[in-house]
């Protein structure tokens, strides 16, 4: 019989966070000790001002763990570097995509492989929105 833990609760838009790490491998005796509570705007946003959500339509970065309905955390204070995964306007239509400078050309890659790079001309429109430090979705 599968049994359900008892509710925590949630004041204030804080959560807990237990102290003692989930195994990913072979089940370890449970730690009820909190060790503090988690705000998830303070853990997954650094720059506020500078931050935004955006959810994902299409399935071109399936193989970065990034899937459609997926929340994306965007942050515009950061300057993208290559590999960067990045959401961008080009030519005025948004997508994300990951960044890449090789030869001094910039390309956008998916990461599907039934998706082909992006080479972006040099008269092309590119307006870098902003890095994605995080992926939000559910699992079910």
């Amino acid at each position: 019989m599968i049994e359900r833990c008892e509710e925590v609760s949630r004041g204030g838009g804080r959560l807990p966070l237990y102290g003692a790490y989930v195994p990913a491998g072979f089940p370890s005796p449970a730690d009820d000790f909190i060790e503090d509570t988690l705000d998830l705007n303070t853990f997954l946003i650094r720059h506020p001002a500078a931050t935004f959500l955006v959810r994902v339509q299409g399935e071109s970065m399936v193989d970065a763990g990034i899937y459609p309905g997926d929340i994306l955390v965007v942050d515009r204070a950061l300057e993208p570097g290559d590999r960067s995964v990045v959401v961008v306007a080009l030519d005025g239509e948004l997508t994300v995509k990951r960044i890449r400078r090789r030869s001094g050309k910039v390309f956008l890659e998916a990461q599907n492989p039934k998706y082909s790079p992006i080479e972006v001309p040099p008269d092309t429109s590119l307006h870098v929105w902003g890095v994605v430090t995080y992926v939000i979705h559910a699992l079910t």
